[in-house]
């Protein structure tokens, strides 16, 4: 089990948010193809192009993850839509972040189970992002949010 990360976030002040994009994702494995066109059409809108491979994938891995792990343990009829997608974009920064229905924290498999057939997608996100972590939802919200971070190239 992973402790939740916070610290590894560094502060980002919602207010400086210069641009924002969030999608619902149904519980169904075509919503990983849905997720990445979604951010692939908002990052050629935001012109984020350095970093694309890199976001596509890591988004990729952490709405598989939610899909395959999440929504299952999740008490049934309680959520709709299952998973949701943010992207938020700050001048030099992207963060990356899937929220859903499941209070369990992500289990990341050992670097040396690398051959096993699956497991790996936290390994990737570590691997092509800036940071990553994860924080259950407080309030009246259950559920948790994994988010990932990639640092951006200054517009020149």
């Amino acid at each position: 089990m992973l402790e939740p990360l916070r610290q590894g976030l560094p502060p980002l002040d919602p207010a400086a948010v210069s641009s924002a994009a969030s999608c619902a994702l149904p519980a169904r494995f075509e919503a990983v193809r849905e997720a990445r066109q979604f951010t692939r059409r908002t990052l050629g809108q935001w012109d984020v192009g350095d970093r694309f491979d890199d976001v596509c994938l890591v988004v990729s891995e952490l709405v598989t993850n939610a899909l395959r792990h999440a929504v299952p343990s999740a008490p049934r009829g309680e959520y709709e839509p299952a998973v949701r997608l943010h992207l938020m974009r700050w001048t030099e920064r992207l963060v990356c972040a899937v929220r859903d229905p499941s209070n369990d924290s992500p289990v990341a498999r050992e670097a040396d189970d690398f051959s096993a057939e699956s497991g790996r997608g936290l390994f990737l996100v570590d691997s092509f992002c800036d940071g990553w972590g994860w924080h259950p939802l407080a309030g009246t919200l259950s559920g948790k949010v994994v988010w990932a971070l990639f640092r951006l190239r200054p517009a020149d």
